[in-house]
């Protein structure tokens, strides 16, 4: 028998409630011996008793993953008059959003972890169950009650609160612990396993893992490269038959949709079968909804591993009127969409794309809310909706929420600015590559000049510094910036920021240090390559200005383009 602790199970019913009497299920006669099994099993372990109770409840059996057969009690007439707890479940997307930086798993999963909760003795007769060989009730807690996941979930926050949101992530009777280093680890595990054995909770060892660099939990592969769907866990849907009826519609998108963040365009894929769930639409299996039944399929089968989230970093949202997309530097964290409402079907294209950047900023706020964050829009007029005069009422009602995010909207046309990539584009690696090459090849990477130089199988390519990695270099040697970098460091400084790898940043936009090289350099970037095609002075210079700053940037662009030979 489980130790007294804090939390008891409790089964509290609504007024005027009397004792339900049901029942039995008739059985087949290997079920009635796996019955007989069970009963003298849980008696010997305590675990229920003989009873006199006015309640009574049938039993039947489930499939475990083993193939063999679990008893339980069908609860369903007591759950429907049962108060229903309100205890909070964690959020599953908020608890692998903890995991970020870990590198090393290890998870636990307690035996019958019900089992280890007893029951409030005024309650135990309403657990009565019957069957061939008398009426039993509960002393602890079994599944089958509509309130049990809640009343575990409190005990277990009580028994690891001190470690939950450090190093402990625990979901009812799943604990997984994680660590960025071995050291950290072994620590961190200890504490875990010595805290189950204060109180008296047992844990299963063939269901725990530990010293793991990817781990299963809740239905998702764990890993220090981020999440990804288990495909253990989705063989059900994969094996999932063309339905035939609107109820295993309505099963198989509820399935699907437990991994809709992995599925970019996930509601405009699934708008065929959608439809089905509406009111008075006839059941008409077509080529389409099966093409949708199929993609979703195949989506599944090829989802990405998703990042997770780095709350120390800014965000960016790339988004329109069908589908958005949530980033950190240029790893998806998440996909997320919806189809549109009757009443948005007729909103102009303008409150359409609004709705969207309104839509991401709602569903992501906790990524979003207190960061910086910058909005990729392919709709132009957005940029300037902070300066529109005229807004209708629902556009100033968007505006007001929009106005509680610090983030900055941009325009781009399908794809981000190519000029505002800049920074990275002459990103080369420090390489030598051993292998043999044609010579019109080696011709070829010589006219680029690349830096390339060969002799007979041996290729090397030089390396260049990133234009970020130029100004970064620049920064530490110009009096002005390290002015910053102090005023940063006592609070001086409230739009300035340094980040991890020394580079000052006003708001988003990094500081260029006084170097007319640095500045020609960055200029050519923008003006100059094969990616620019020689922009207006006014458009390079608000891309510019999108990514860089310094002083006197407007006057040293307009003299730039206005000496430029090709324009």
């Amino acid at each position: 028998m489980p130790p007294d602790r804090d939390v008891e199970f409790l089964i509290e019913l609504l007024p005027d409630t009397r004792p339900i009497d049901k029942r039995q299920y008739r059985v087949a006669p290997k079920e009635q011996e796996l019955i007989k099994e069970n009963i003298d099993e849980l008696l010997g372990k305590g675990f229920i008793r003989p009873s006199s109770s006015p309640w009574a409840f049938p039993v039947l059996f489930v499939d475990k993953k083993d193939g063999s057969r679990r008893m339980c009690v069908d609860y369903r007439a007591l759950n429907d008059v049962t108060i229903k707890n309100k205890y909070p479940l964690p959020r599953i997307d908020d608890l692998f959003d903890q995991l970020q930086g870990a590198c090393v798993f290890s998870k636990t999963d307690l035996r019958s972890g019900y089992h280890q909760m007893k029951i409030r003795s005024s309650d135990i007769p309403k657990t009565a169950f019957i069957t061939r060989f008398g009426l039993y009730e509960y002393t602890v807690m079994s599944f089958g009650f509509t309130n049990a996941p809640f009343y575990f979930m409190n005990l277990m926050n009580k028994v690891f609160m001190e470690y939950l949101d450090k190093f402990a992530v625990v979901f009812i009777d799943d604990i997984l612990i994680y660590s960025k280093t071995e050291e950290e680890h072994e620590e961190h595990l200890r504490l875990v396993l010595q805290k189950l054995r204060e109180h008296k909770l047992y844990a299963k060892l063939s269901k725990c893992e530990f010293w793991l660099d990817q781990v299963p939990f809740l239905g998702h592969i764990v890993s220090k490269g981020g999440i990804m769907v288990d495909p253990s866990k989705i063989s059900s849907v994969m094996d999932w038959k063309v339905p035939e009826v609107v109820k295993e519609v309505r099963g198989f998108l509820g399935l699907a949709g437990y991994y809709r963040r992995f599925i970019e365009s996930f509601s405009r894929i699934a708008k065929p079968m959608t439809s089905f769930l509406e009111k008075g639409v006839p059941f008409i299996w077509t080529k389409e909804r099966q093409a949708a039944f199929d993609e979703l399929k195949k989506r599944l089968t090829t989802a990405p591993v998703l990042t997770l989230p780095d709350l120390t970093k800014s965000f960016t949202v790339y988004c329109d009127a069908s589908k958005e997309g949530l980033g950190c530097e240029g790893k998806v964290i998440a996909y997320a969409s919806r189809q549109l409402r009757k009443h948005e079907v007729n909103y102009p294209t303008h409150d359409l794309e609004l709705a969207a950047v309104v839509h991401a900023l709602k569903i992501w706020r906790h990524y979003l809310f207190g960061n910086w964050c910058e909005i990729y829009t392919d709709h132009k007029s957005l940029k300037y909706i902070f300066t529109q005069n005229e807004l209708n009422m629902r556009q100033r009602r968007w505006l007001e929420l929009i106005k509680d995010y610090d983030l900055e909207i941009h325009y781009h046309p399908g794809k981000a600015n190519v000029v505002a990539n800049a920074l990275s584009r002459k990103s080369y690696v420090n390489m030598a590559v051993a292998f043999q090459m044609p010579l019109e090849l080696c011709a070829e990477f010589e006219s680029l000049n690349w830096g390339f130089v060969h002799h007979t199988t041996v290729a090397t390519f030089e390396a260049e510094l990133t234009l970020e990695q130029e100004i970064r270099k620049h920064q530490k040697t110009d009096e002005k910036i390290q002015e910053i970098r102090e005023q940063i460091k006592v609070g001086k400084a409230p739009h300035f920021r340094e980040d991890e790898q020394g580079t000052v940043w006003y708001k988003n936009r990094i500081c260029v240090p006084d170097m007319d090289s640095i500045k020609k350099l960055i200029l050519s970037e923008a003006h100059d390559t094969a990616y620019s095609i020689h922009p207006g002075g006014t458009k390079m210079y608000h891309d510019l200005k999108e990514r860089l700053r310094w002083y006197g940037m407007k006057r040293a662009v307009a003299k730039y383009v206005a000496v430029c030979d090709t324009c």
